[in-house]
């Protein structure tokens, strides 16, 4: 049976999405300011960790970052009822891509996701009805669209999912280290703590992870498995937001759920009152263009980004090159120590420099094993040094430790870091590589 993307079909599924998209996105900006994210990661920090390359995007003065979450809050309200639905939706995208791209401190891969969800909805009729736009402009009202709308946001969740999974094949998961070294950080009572580090429990957890990662996407499209892989979802990702307390990302990926059911289904349980005719909306097969120029392209990098580091030398678990945009979620925990060892070219004097003076305690704890903030640390210090008339070379003495294993040296501490450049695509030659 020859599959056409531009067939019509009950549109129900997009826009209980845009609905739930709308409030979990409402919760994630605002919750951001009540449980002291914003705080913790804008206000109190000298500046922020940005993507390289964008250094210059650094957080607004004084409580200006809490008027910039409020606004995306409200922002999010406004998509969630469909009003203005592309101008709401663009601001918020381009507002939450600052942050995202503002700070890595305390990345994360559903701030990822959701700047990426909120791009595609932006090419997405999600506002065609049940919303302020539909009630305003009869005009655009419409219960059906073309069900490559929903091809678009499975081949996006599948890809999260399916990354995930190929990851977690490496021994420090396939063993249990790291579900054991995560579960032993949980509080919680004594009794389920205890629970949670067992050896027969870390395993569990471990392979019960990448079971799901790897088939919920193959059983949500089976109807026979659907209703069983639903269930299932409910109890994994309602289970990691209780104990791993990660924000709104279990509900967000649950949200997804809504693609995989029949239209009728969904429009059934939600939207009752309104009845679509697909047999009279043969006009919504359009969007080709928007299919192969943007969708197409789009889709093309979101498979790259996470194969890169398959072509760069060394194992990202060690390097981090090529970690960040994989969707290597919750895979690892570093510990690092950290010295900057700063030299007057001129003078040959030499000091080490007091970092845990300009950055909060998490800084620090994100910075000392990661290559690349520590290379945009000695950055800030050439810089701060050609302010004052010095110009200075800065060698680094860093041991890191993966999963709580033996400490070993990240980086080449005979290598003036000032002087180095940042390797993009490939492996920066002063990071250590162990064969």
């Amino acid at each position: 049976m020859k599959l056409n993307p531009f067939k019509p079909v009950d549109n129900a599924p997009l826009i209980l999405f845009r609905i739930f998209f709308g409030l979990l996105f409402a919760c994630e900006t605002f919750g951001a300011i009540v449980t002291g994210w914003v705080k913790d990661n804008f206000l109190q920090p000298n500046f922020t960790f940005s993507h390289i390359g964008l250094e210059w995007l650094q957080p607004l003065p004084g409580y200006g970052m809490y008027l910039y979450f409020g606004v995306m809050g409200l922002l999010s309200l406004l998509v969630m009822v469909g009003y203005r639905y592309r101008l709401t939706l663009g601001m918020l995208t381009l507002l939450w891509a600052g942050v995202y791209f503002m700070q890595k401190t305390s990345y994360n891969n559903h701030y990822y996701l959701l700047m990426l969800v909120a791009l595609l909805l932006l090419f997405l009729p999600a506002n065609a009805y049940a919303s302020v736009d539909a009630a305003q402009n009869p005009k655009i009202k419409s219960l059906v669209m073309p069900v490559w709308c929903s091809w678009v946001m499975i081949g996006q969740i599948a890809i999260v999912y399916f990354f995930a999974t190929v990851a977690k094949f490496y021994p420090d998961w396939l063993n249990g280290t790291f579900t054991r070294n995560l579960f032993s950080g949980i509080a919680g009572c004594s009794f389920l703590k205890g629970v949670f580090t067992q050896p027969w429990f870390c395993l569990f957890i471990a392979y019960a992870g990448i079971v799901f990662d790897g088939l919920i996407v193959p059983a949500l499209l089976w109807k026979k498995t659907r209703t069983v892989a639903l269930i299932a979802s409910l109890v994994f990702h309602i289970f990691n937001s209780i104990t791993l307390r990660i924000g709104v990302f279990p509900y967000f990926a649950l949200s997804f759920a809504v693609f995989f059911y029949e239209p009728e289904t969904i429009r059934n349980l939600f939207f009752k009152k309104w009845k679509p005719k697909i047999e009279e909306a043969i006009s919504v097969a359009t969007g080709r263009k928007t299919l192969l120029y943007f969708f197409l392209p789009y889709f093309v990098i979101q498979l790259a980004l996470p194969l890169r580091h398959w072509f760069i030398k060394g194992d990202v678990l060690w390097t981090e090159e090529g970690h960040r945009l994989s969707w290597r979620m919750m895979l690892r925990d570093r510990d690092g120590i950290v010295a900057f060892k700063v030299v007057d070219k001129k003078t040959k004097i030499a000091m080490y420099y007091p970092y845990d003076r300009y950055l909060t305690r998490k800084q620090v704890n994100g910075m000392t094993s990661k290559p690349d903030m520590i290379w945009q640390m000695v950055q800030r210090i050439k810089k701060e040094n050609l302010q004052k008339g010095r110009d200075v070379a800065v060698y680094v003495d860093c041991m890191v430790s993966v999963n709580r294993g033996p400490y070993k040296r990240l980086i080449n501490p005979n290598v003036d870091l000032a002087a180095a450049d940042w390797n993009y695509f490939g492996h920066s030659s002063w990071v250590i590589l162990y064969e």
